[in-house]
């Protein structure tokens, strides 16, 4: 029996489109038959420095709205007077193994003052009263992922009414248009308030909301960024009229209402910055829809994903495909939805020049919002951006650098006070300001490793990108000033290895064989697992760019020294340097197993043993309940796939989708955390092809749920675009396309031999039964992969 030809292969994938269409069109839209009623129904939009939430009630319509440094408290010293005398005493009884007592010490005399950080806050609301009431099932909200807009439709007394809706990145302005198929039917009043501290007024066709982000529980916080928000209507026929505190528009054929903001934060001039931006905003209607569309979609066409389809499920409202899931269903297309909605949050919450995506992307109708809106910088502001590189994002990483520079000046302060060390670190949560105090209480905020880890994601972007300039000017600085405070901070353990401490395996807490309980420890596994990556991903800058070789041996000697991974007495990876009971076995937090993910010493092909430990970790974890919170089951899901189990991967998204996921696609912990969706997004991509370990590799942990599919634009790390389409399970055709020469090696999964590599005019034709290849590749040049299925056995 001769197998079919690759040819042949991929023209059955092209005959069974109709299993797995293109995500275009109604594909890449969430859509409801009714209203929001809460604001975890609303839909958002945004430009990475402004951002809404569209409700689309056709009678009174709401339109919450941000900007990204409305921020409560403002920048000060909050270090804790007592630290510097008190750090060397709490080490001195972790290692006496007393650690309730150094936590009790830690808790009052490391933690900052006052002990929260200021927080993130709404900046306002925007209220449009309507005398419309819409015909039944004529009602239609939806957001378009690849336009950037949303859109309410309905009919009311023979009228078709259009409200769209967006964010305009080049004029900094959120945009909205009412219009309608009849003239003279557009009349509504517009008001616009805050829950506190501020005021409205309207003037000449304005409506200008000012005051200031105070601090709504105090906690001896001063201060807070002075705003100023203006909106501005203008109408198409009729007439405005400007009362006290609200507009109130008659008789027009169509209004386009735009809203910008400043605060002082950014600018000196709030009045004068707004009407710049104003006067920035100026226009028709369509020019700026279509600039905004273009805008949007030169980062969100750079990859598309295909996922089998059922045609009954893509013709209901994403609410109902939602609840289908919920009660048990399968929507292979919602989650190819759900992917690219990641794409579309990262693309509204984070720009250059932007603030970096917070707890809530820049989503947030409060002023005391949960833990603050802040940075979370044990794991959850860098999930955020786990997906930015892989999904041709790359430009949006930048503010994320950003955030990680503007903690540097703080965090000097604090590693020299607390620490007596140089550099710089950071701990588990900053802000506005980059704050790099420890914070909240000892359980939670003594855990030093902030600014290595967010260093890494400069490692990250290097990796994805080969950009030397970057490497040299930006990261490199950064990641030396990082290593230099660990080079300082770590200690001997006196059994011949450097730990951190006083640190914790973030947030959870063990039990020691005395009943004693605690958080606090020195040489906590995370803590270990990320110098080792760190540290290692400093050597490969320093050598790449052939500086500071004293200063890279020091690096490596402290490296050497660092406790090696260990396997308890369940078989799973240790969390502790000691074998410590936990009191919560199904902790959201899976610190332990960072190794794995995002970080890369642990694989199943390279360290097989640490592998299977870290599948235990897993089953123990979910045995016990974990993966209850929204971005925790993201992360498992990444697990999954780096152990290449597309199985358990699969379910995990399941889980996701049914049991953490709001009637808007947000992810809930709960409550909403965006994590979950940036995370979820990133975790897809690592089903599909993995580049962590010197080569990348192809369907690693795809599920047989995706028989057939394709993905277009991913990159890799090595600076590679890749597109891949696949047919029963196993690879049909790739296009590699590098952006800078450099050698790569190609693994395909068993049973799809590579047959050939075709590159302009010239093809190689590979030998029987080749599963692995490596390839010299120049930039700037397509290259054509095709695969084969195994060769038949003898008899066949």
């Amino acid at each position: 029996m001769t197998p079919p030809s690759p040819t042949l292969w991929i023209l059955t994938l092209i005959a069974g489109a109709g299993l797995c269409q293109a995500q275009t069109g109604d594909a890449l839209k969430l859509w409801y038959r009714q209203p929001a009623a809460t604001w975890n129904e609303a839909l958002p939009v945004g430009n990475g420095r402004l951002a809404a939430m569209v409700f689309g009630n056709p009678r009174r319509e709401h339109l919450q709205f941000n900007e990204d440094t409305v921020w409560s408290g403002e920048k000060r010293d909050r270090g804790n007077p007592e630290a510097p005398n008190a750090v060397p005493e709490i080490r001195r009884l972790l290692q006496e193994g007393h650690p309730a007592e150094a936590q009790r010490l830690a808790d009052q005399a490391m933690i900052s003052t006052p002990r929260a950080l200021p927080v993130y806050q709404t900046l306002g609301d925007l209220w449009l009263d309507f005398d419309v009431e819409p015909d039944p099932g004529s009602y239609r909200r939806e957001l378009d992922l690849d336009r950037g807009v949303a859109t309410v439709q309905f009919t009311a007394q023979g009228v078709r009414y259009l409200r769209e809706f967006f964010v305009s990145a080049p004029r900094h302005a959120i945009i909205v248009r009412f219009s309608a198929d009849k003239p003279g039917s557009i009349a509504f009043r517009a008001t616009i308030n805050r829950p506190a501290d501020a005021t409205s007024q309207a003037s000449s066709g304005h409506l200008i909301l000012t005051g200031q982000a105070l601090s709504k529980a105090n906690n001896g916080e001063r201060g807070g960024v002075r705003f100023r928000a203006e909106v501005n209507a203008q109408s198409q026929g009729g007439r405005i009229q400007s009362a006290e505190d609200r507009l109130d528009i008659t008789g027009a054929d169509a209004v386009t209402l735009t809203i910008v903001a400043a605060t002082d934060y950014r600018e000196r001039d709030l009045a004068g910055a707004c009407k710049r931006d104003l006067a920035a905003a100026a226009g028709p209607f369509d020019i700026l829809l279509r600039e905004h569309i273009a805008d949007h979609q030169r980062f969100f066409r750079r990859v598309r994903l295909q996922l089998p389809i059922d045609s009954t499920a893509r013709a209901l409202p994403t609410d109902e495909r939602l609840q289908r899931m919920q009660r048990g269903g399968t929507d292979e297309d919602l989650l190819a939805l759900y992917f690219q909605y990641g794409r579309y949050l990262l693309i509204a919450s984070s720009r250059p020049g932007s603030m970096a995506a917070n707890l809530q992307g820049k989503w947030n109708d409060s002023l005391s919002p949960p833990w603050g809106s802040k940075y979370t910088i044990n794991i959850n502001a860098e999930m955020n951006y786990w997906l930015a590189e892989a999904t041709n994002l790359s430009e949006l990483h930048e503010p994320l650098f950003d955030l990680l520079e503007n903690g540097r000046q703080d965090g000097r302060r604090v590693a020299r006070f607390y620490y007596g060390a140089g550099g710089f670190v950071l701990h588990h949560n900053t802000d506005l300001w980059g704050d790099a105090v420890p914070i909240d209480g000892a359980r939670w905020g003594i855990w030093p490793m902030g600014a290595a880890w967010l260093s890494l994601h400069l490692a990250e972007h290097y990796d994805y990108t080969l950009d030397r300039a970057f490497l040299a000017g930006r990261a490199y600085p950064i990641m030396k000033e990082a290593a230099q405070f660990f080079l300082d901070y770590l200690v001997p353990d006196g059994k011949g290895h450097l730990v951190t401490g006083p640190s914790t395996s973030p947030e959870n807490e063990y039990e020691l064989p005395s009943g004693e309980r605690a958080v606090l420890t020195m040489g906590p596994t995370m803590d270990t697992e990320i110098l080792q990556e760190f540290f290692g991903k400093f050597l490969e800058a320093s050598e790449t760019l052939g500086i500071d070789a004293e200063f890279r041996t020091r690096v490596r000697t402290a490296r050497d020294k660092l406790l090696p991974l260990q396997i308890g007495k369940f078989g799973q990876i240790q969390e502790w340097p000691e074998d410590y009971q936990e009191v919560e076995p199904g902790h959201r937090h899976i610190s332990q197993l960072f190794a794995l993910f995002p970080g890369n010493q642990i694989t199943p092909r390279t360290t097989p043993e640490l592998a299977r430990a870290a599948r235990t970790t897993l089953e123990r974890r979910l045995a016990n309940g974990g993966g209850h919170t929204g971005w925790s089951r993201a992360w498992i899901i990444a697990f999954w796939a780096r152990l290449a189990d597309g199985e358990q991967a699969y379910q995990n998204l399941l889980s996701l989708l049914s049991k953490s996921t709001l009637p808007n696609l947000f992810d809930n912990h709960p409550p909403f955390q965006i994590d979950g969706n940036f995370g979820a997004t990133a975790a897809v991509v690592e089903m599909l092809v993995q580049s962590h370990a010197g080569e990348v590799e192809l369907l690693p942990a795809l599920p047989r749920a995706w028989p057939q599919g394709q993905v277009t634009g991913l990159k890799v790390r090595g600076g590679l675009e890749l597109d891949l389409a696949w047919s029963d399970g196993l690879p049909v055709a790739a296009t590699l396309k590098p952006t800078v020469d450099g050698l790569h090696s190609l693994r395909s999964p068993s049973g799809a031999p590579i047959v050939s590599v075709r590159n302009g005019d010239r093809t190689m034709t590979l030998p029987p039964d080749t599963s692995t290849l490596r390839l010299d590749l120049r930039a700037d040049q397509v290259y054509q992969v095709t695969f084969g299925r195994p060769s038949p056995k003898p008899g066949n």
